[in-house]
């Protein structure tokens, strides 16, 4: 069946809960590339890799050129490959995400893909330690090294998802689904629909506020998440 429908996901908070692994791995990567102990912890909240290290290395006194931003990508490629067997022990995939994932990928139409602020690498890590990975289309996401704001990811997703399949995602068909402010921010900039979830550091009155068409509590009910994201 002729895809009609792009379905991007955020992926920390959203799909899966690794809270306090980021700030040990840019606390490794500092000591690596710089020899410092990371001072300063940037907000990771909604946030794309390329706003978090343009922070990070304006925090500790290290130019942010194009080459040190990138210097700092592949050392966190590399910290997080490290970690990639242990991430089931640090963390769990969030309640319904395997379930509703699977019943997406069921659903005639539907291409599903990300929205994230992680390197591409990252998000691939992150999802294949819990099972999430079989039904994403890794190559039409919008990743964190594109972009310090978060709205272009949303941009490229979609360009790159009409590219592949050949059809137009009209911004109507288009869902963005995250935790923050920050991904309800991107979908209404692209004048796509906003479904934000409660699983994150945001309650409903946050994300309602921000512009969210819809918020769900977490993705435990699946008939009506697939409610929410397929009309």
């Amino acid at each position: 069946m002729t895809p009609h429908t792009l379905v991007l996901w955020d992926i920390d908070l959203t799909l899966v809960d690794l809270r306090g692994t980021g700030a040990d791995w840019y606390g490794t990567v500092l000591r690596r590339l710089a020899g410092q102990a990371i001072r300063h912890v940037p907000s990771m909240q909604g946030r794309t890799e390329r706003a978090i290290t343009t922070e990070l290395l304006n925090r500790h006194g290290i130019p942010d050129t194009e080459d040190e931003v990138r210097r700092v990508f592949a050392a966190l490629v590399d910290v997080v490959a490290e970690d990639r067997e242990l991430l089931h022990e640090r963390g769990s995939a969030l309640p319904g995400a395997a379930a509703v994932l699977r019943a997406l990928a069921d659903t005639p139409g539907v291409v599903q893909s990300l929205v994230t602020g992680n390197l591409p690498e990252v998000a691939r890590f992150k999802l294949d330690a819990f099972g999430l990975d079989e039904h994403v289309d890794f190559e039409v996401g919008g990743y964190g090294h594109e972009s310090v704001e978060r709205h272009p990811l949303v941009g490229t997703a979609v360009t790159l998802a009409e590219r592949k399949y050949g059809v137009a995602f009209p911004a109507e068909r288009v869902v963005v689904v995250g935790d923050t402010p920050h991904d309800v921010a991107a979908a209404l900039h692209h004048g796509a629909t906003a479904v934000g979830v409660t699983t994150g550091r945001c309650d409903a009155a946050e994300l309602r506020a921000a512009g969210a068409h819809v918020v769900l509590p977490d993705l435990a009910d699946t008939a009506g998440v697939l409610a929410a994201l397929v009309r």
